[in-house]
């Protein structure tokens, strides 16, 4: 059983959640209380308040605050060519498959600062796919949103970027797509002249375009059972017959809602495609 400590906090928190879902319509209601807690027990920590309860009142009375939760809420940590091997079985078994379309679709759900989304559209123009595709690059922390359309990055990750780059089977030099100063990487804006940014909560919206291809990694970990199985309800939904889901390392189909819906296309890398 729960400490009485330890319950009074679940009810803050669970109060926290609620109140910024009928405040500013931002869902976090059905992700895993684990992993709200740890990240709310930063922003605590950061704002100076002493529970969840003070946390929740700035939050309510102060809007400017919601921006900058947001930022402890939706989980920033990503990047470019992340598992390299992903991306190399992309390129050597599912874009064969994507050849075969005049013309394509690619959703980047929860995008964050676009280093997935980056990482496919070099991928996509290695492979003379990026004229006929149009990238949905989705999040629902709209200062990431910024970000990623900014396609700015400390020089400092630029050395790991390179070596995924590399091993997921590159054609080029990664330092072709970017331009150097004051300290930060600037991916060419060419690479995002086919991407459409937009405000999209997997918790709340519906599906908004048929795609093609589906990268929604390392975002499902953080959501619970039901709030998975919606999400993938959305990817199904979305997909055309026999289009591509990938999904984290960690994360998988296996006891999903909608597992029937997809066929194991790389076990290990979480690839699955969508029953014809």
């Amino acid at each position: 059983m729960k400490t009485d400590l330890a319950q009074t906090e679940s009810i803050e928190l669970r109060l926290l959640v609620e109140a910024i879902f009928h405040k500013y319509h931002y869902d976090f209601r059905d992700y895993s209380e684990a992993s709200l807690k740890r990240r709310l027990i930063q922003a605590r920590e950061r704002f100076n308040c002493k529970s969840f309860s003070t946390l929740q009142d700035r939050v309510l009375h102060e809007p400017e605050m919601l921006p900058q939760l947001l930022n402890y809420l939706t989980v920033q940590v990503s990047e470019m060519f992340r598992d390299p091997s992903f991306y190399q079985i992309l390129r050597e078994q599912v874009v064969p498959h994507l050849r075969t379309y005049p013309s394509l679709k690619v959703w980047v759900a929860g995008c964050s600062a676009g280093e997935e989304l980056y990482s496919l559209a070099i991928l996509f123009r290695e492979e003379g796919l990026e004229e006929k595709t149009i990238f949905y690059a989705t999040d629902i922390n709209t200062d990431a949103l910024r970000k990623a359309e900014a396609g700015m990055y400390d020089l400092d990750r630029i050395p790991l970027f390179t070596a995924n780059h590399q091993r997921s089977g590159g054609k080029s030099s990664l330092s072709d797509y970017y331009t150097t100063a004051y300290g930060a990487a600037v991916f060419d804006k060419s690479l995002r002249k086919r991407t459409v940014f937009s405000d999209h909560s997997l918790a709340s919206d519906a599906v908004f375009a048929e795609v093609h291809l589906v990268c929604c990694r390392n975002v499902l970990i953080y959501f619970n059972r039901e709030l998975q199985d919606r999400a993938i309800g959305l990817f199904k939904d979305s997909l055309v017959r026999k289009g591509f889901l990938g999904l984290g390392a960690k994360e998988s189909l296996h006891f999903s809602a909608h597992a029937e819906d997809f066929v194991e296309f790389s076990r290990n890398e979480r690839l699955y495609q969508k029953r014809g």
